[in-house]
């Protein structure tokens, strides 16, 4: 080996911030996630400083310099932020674009005037997922409940028997569909192949949203069969509208960025030509970013202009979508550093070196660090941000599928049995009116079966392809 090439191999290793062993190792990463917990769930602490206080804490146990873990973290938040910031961003700009304009109303409506009786559960979970595709989950759910609850009161339906399918079908769109925040971070920390990761996941995603939504309604709505709650029925956006965008224009609008990310993976499967004009075309307008930026222009005269929206009130729209993202990014800003903190630590070669010890397969380790932290803190976005920095070296020699499917085993563990420690938790509760018992009963159960089917179908899909 020349003395180049060695100079290059040292550039593009990273050197651990502390030379600690396994069980040092060990003990800082259960004491930082410890820490991480603790300030969530006691102190009711924010995740972005629970997740920056916690790896600082996870440095300090493995032995590490306090300006080397704060380097960690500052560099991991900083790439973190870089990778997917603007694609959150421009998520939030489309999905309030969508909500304004009446334009999800219409998807809705159009919908449902083409369903009714049995059909109606298979309705909710399509109306679900397509506008889950470019909404975050909380953002969904508010949009959603109106729609739920006034179809359960005027069909004379059982609320679960319609809630539940809309719920899964957001749920599952939020776990395992990129652009979605938690796919992204995951797909940045492994470097796997975003085109691969987002056909995988609607692949895994179909059969798990009928097993969750229409399938398992049917049992949730025996269990507990309870009322629309009148009092919880909110106006929706486009009562306040002359007029809103056709059914086509808005479906066109939303489903715009999967068509182009998938086709360029289609394009770099079949070309396989890093040099040919088609392929770079798609690599540029396949890429999320220009992805989504084309979505969010178009919406502007298929979404705003049809609705009757001022130059003015777009602009201010686009504001208003940005402000309630400020905490999302900080959190997986921060999850980035904590995850850059595990890499420099030497813990994902520690994670490494049992898998190998252990015998256990690289997407089942995932999946159950995913959920372990998941029911830990209650977030999806913390147990992926958190699973996908302990398990990144895993992905180094794996295949284009298995690392994307490494994500969607991420994905798929961090919505286990969400409960009252998710804030998803309360305010599926307090939309539908149940209990704490009731809800567990549903909801919980819900995302465990999401969890562990979609888990399930990643694995089988890993001994296939």
């Amino acid at each position: 080996m020349t003395r180049l090439s060695v100079e290059m191999l040292a550039a593009d290793t990273v050197e651990p911030i502390t030379s600690a062993g396994h069980a040092q190792l060990g003990i800082a990463v259960l004491a930082g996630i410890a820490v991480i917990v603790l300030l969530i769930t006691k102190f009711k602490l924010h995740a972005f400083l629970a997740l920056t206080i916690g790896s600082l804490a996870l440095g300090a146990f493995a032995g590490a310099p306090l300006d080397k873990a704060i380097a960690s973290f500052t560099t991991g938040l900083g790439s973190t932020v870089a990778g997917v910031g603007v694609l959150i961003a421009l998520g939030a700009i489309l999905g309030k674009m969508l909500a304004d304009s009446g334009g999800a109303d219409q998807v809705v409506d159009t919908i449902l005037a083409k369903a009714g009786g049995k059909s109606m559960p298979w309705a909710m979970v399509l109306i679900a997922s397509v506008i889950g595709l470019p909404l975050f989950f909380e953002v969904g759910v508010v949009l959603l409940i109106p729609v739920v609850l006034m179809v359960a009161k005027r069909g004379n339906y059982s609320l679960m028997r319609i809630g539940i399918p809309a719920l899964a079908g957001l749920s599952v769109m939020h776990g395992l569909v990129p652009p979605h925040p938690g796919p992204l971070v995951a797909i940045d920390a492994v470097q796997a192949n975003l085109g691969v990761t987002l056909a995988l996941g609607v692949l895994v995603a179909i059969p798990t949203v009928i097993i969750a939504g229409p399938v398992f309604s049917r049992f949730a709505a025996r269990w507990v069969d309870v009322p629309a709650p009148d009092r919880m029925i909110p106006q929706r956006a486009s009562d306040e509208l002359d007029r809103r965008p056709s059914f086509g224009a808005t479906l066109a609008t939303i489903l715009l960025p999967v068509v182009l990310m998938l086709a360029k993976a289609l394009v770099d499967i079949v070309v396989d030509d890093p040099e040919a004009t088609v392929q770079r075309v798609f690599d540029v307008i396949g890429s999320p970013l220009i992805a989504l930026l084309a979505s969010v222009l178009l919406g502007i005269f298929t979404l705003a202009r049809p609705a009757g929206f001022s130059k003015e009130r777009v602009s201010g729209m686009v504001e208003k979508g940005l402000a309630p993202i400020a905490g999302i990014l900080l959190i997986v800003g921060a999850g980035g550093g904590f995850k850059q903190t595990l890499i420099d630590s030497g813990v994902g070669q520690m994670v490494l070196d049992i898998s190998e010890d252990w015998s256990i397969p690289a997407l089942l380790l995932a999946w159950l660090i995913a959920v372990a932290i998941r029911l830990a803190t209650g977030s999806a976005t913390v147990a992926t941000v958190s699973a996908a920095g302990l398990v990144a070296p895993l992905a180094a020699d794996m295949s284009t599928t298995h690392a994307a499917l490494l994500v969607l085993a991420i994905g798929a563990g961090s919505l286990f049995f969400s409960h009252v420690n998710d804030a998803g938790f309360w305010l599926v509760k307090e939309y539908f009116g149940l209990s704490v018992g009731q809800t567990i009963k549903t909801w919980s159960v819900m995302e465990t079966i999401i969890s562990v089917v979609a888990g399930a179908f990643v694995l089988l899909l890993s001994l296939i392809i």
